[in-house]
């Protein structure tokens, strides 16, 4: 039962994270990406609107991946341990 809930609390939350992308009040530029993005905003171009999302996106995927082997340790952790029942 423990197994359930705390599947379904993953799905929620990577549910949240997908679905509800983040806003464009975050800021994940560094200094020099900033003021190429805006400057190219300035001058008529497009390439600086979805800059700020992607790089929020691709500052997820080491999250998952270590979050995924950590869960995956934790699974196969648990079939390992000692089970002395007076056997």
């Amino acid at each position: 039962m423990r197994n359930v809930k705390i599947q379904w609390l993953c799905l929620v939350l990577m549910s949240v994270v997908f679905f509800f992308p983040p806003q464009a009040d975050l800021r994940a530029q560094c200094p020099m990406c900033k003021m190429s993005a805006e400057s190219n905003l300035r001058d008529g171009g497009t390439e600086g609107k979805g800059l700020n999302t992607g790089i929020l996106y691709m500052f997820t995927l080491p999250y998952l991946l270590v979050g995924t082997l950590g869960f995956l340790w934790y699974k196969n952790r648990k079939g390992h341990e000692f089970s002395d029942k007076g056997e």
